[in-house]
């Protein structure tokens, strides 16, 4: 009896023991087969697992470890009343508070090119007059169409007597427009009634940013800094399993990055299953087990995690700017690690800003934007679109998935400085490159359709430093990489 009794006492112990083995190393496996519990066959059989499809900076050297370091702090630049931290009432703004937002935003950078450019004063874009004259405006569509060559309108702001006027374009060497760009152009009118430009000017930045002293003291950490990002959907288009998630986990606790940027949706309502509605649990429910499942299968790690929401997030409000998560159920532990930004917001790691968003900005601007002669490539011309019009979605009107509280957008959708990194997932092809000294990302989407997608991992420099006096990028090395 007594043996018998030791051996069930044993058998009960390593039970225990391998339950909490897998409750701690693999609570993600029980993540959600809600509506086909049948893993995706053609995503468990991709190939190019772990192969680096785009590099930017150090291509020998870099280990692309980090050390998990939760000591690595996270703020949001904005911080207080600046920020979006919570939902707020939507759907009731007036046709006239929109053309007060979008007037501001003409005269704001229109005064910005006139003292960069020594600019004497602007004219009237309807102006009759037979010399050569300097006009401020927004451009325009002259139809519900796309824009092209010969509908470009340009929009004048209020105190330039707010008419449109179509512009010839055929005098211009290069140029690069899309809808709601605040231009400056130079050329001439003799007819009032048609604007022919001879020179278009450039927009102008916002300066990087510049910690104090004290910050810099303040920091711990001087090593390289390893950020990892994502962005969902992190279920094949067949099925609501999510293999990808798990295997995203599984390299998060192998490399041990030191921050994890995650960008929804999490629960995509472009999913098939949900669109159908075969889901037999709430959408809320889903998301919540989905973050438990991020949260607690990364613990061991000690990676500090970023959630950015989605306007595909089905369960969460679908409106631009979008507040955060809110994820009450954390316990104290968790959410000392945890940071829940708003779509878009500008983060401070260390002493490197990120910018946001995960808004596909460059799907709906390659979609409208039109250029001639540039001699650059589109991705990196609507990202400097992005920074010299200082603003996190610049398009106007905005594509008609985009839900915008202008009132909202125009606290909380402009940047305030330029970002060291901009982060920007979209549906278009993944990169990373140097635009005009911020280094922007594009990581793709975690899966594309029914198979693997990508993610992005950078290492970064969390005390910027100067050489010879002049601001040396702090991102060392970047990658994107087939899950």
């Amino acid at each position: 009896l007594h043996s018998l009794l030791t051996d069930i006492c044993l058998r009960f112990t390593q039970t225990l023991h391998f339950v909490q083995f897998l409750r701690k190393q693999t609570s993600t496996i029980c993540v959600m087969c809600l509506c086909s519990a049948t893993p995706s066959q053609k995503y468990g059989t991709r190939g190019g697992r772990g192969e680096v499809v785009s590099s930017f900076g150090a291509v020998q050297g870099p280990r692309w470890t980090g050390k998990g370091q939760s000591a690595v702090r996270v703020e949001m630049l904005e911080g207080g009343e600046n920020s979006l931290i919570s939902s707020y009432k939507y759907m009731f703004q007036r046709l006239r508070d929109v053309r007060d937002v979008l007037t501001e935003k003409i005269e704001e950078l229109g005064e910005e090119l006139r003292s960069h450019f020594n600019i004497e004063e602007f004219s009237p874009v309807s102006l009759p007059v037979q010399d050569s004259i300097t006009v401020l405006g927004q451009v325009c569509c002259d139809s519900n169409g796309k824009l092209n060559t010969q509908s470009v309108l340009l929009e004048a702001g209020q105190e330039q007597g707010g008419r449109q006027v179509p512009v010839d374009l055929s005098e211009l060497k290069e140029f690069s427009l899309f809808p709601g760009q605040v231009v400056v152009m130079e050329g001439m009118n003799p007819s009032g009634e048609r604007f022919v430009a001879t020179k278009l000017y450039e927009g102008i930045p916002l300066p990087f940013y510049c910690p104090s002293e004290g910050k810099q003291e303040m920091d711990e950490v001087s090593e390289p800094v390893m950020v990892m990002m994502a962005c969902g959907p992190y279920t094949p288009s067949e099925s609501l399993t999510y293999d990808p998630l798990i295997d995203l986990i599984t390299i998060i606790n192998k490399d041990r990055p030191d921050m994890c940027i995650l960008f929804g949706p999490f629960v995509d309502s472009k999913h098939e299953q949900i669109e159908k509605n075969q889901v037999t649990e709430t959408f809320e429910n889903i998301f919540k087990r989905c973050v438990d499942s991020i949260v607690e299968g990364t613990k061991g790690s000690g990676c500090r995690l970023v959630f950015v929401p989605s306007q595909r997030d089905v369960h969460h409000h679908y409106i631009y700017p979008q507040p955060p998560f809110n994820l009450s159920n954390l316990s104290k532990d968790d959410s000392a690690r945890v940071t829940l930004a708003p779509d878009p917001c500008t983060l401070l790691i260390g002493n490197v800003t990120f910018g946001l968003t995960s808004t596909d900005i460059l799907f709906h601007m390659g979609a409208e934007e039109i250029s001639s002669g540039t001699g650059t490539e589109r991705f990196s011309r609507i990202m400097k679109h992005m920074l010299t019009q200082r603003s996190y979605y610049p398009l106007y009107p905005p594509a008609e998935e985009v839900n915008m509280d202008y009132d909202k957008f125009q606290q909380f959708g402009q940047m305030n400085l330029t970002p060291d990194i901009l982060i920007v997932p979209s549906e278009l092809r993944y990169f990373i490159k140097d635009v005009i000294g911020c280094v922007c990302v594009n990581p793709g989407r975690l899966t594309k359709g029914q198979v693997g997608g990508t993610y992005g991992r950078l290492l970064i420099q969390p005390n910027p430093v100067l050489v010879e006096g002049k601001r040396v990028s702090p991102c060392i090395a970047g990658q994107v990489v087939k899950i």
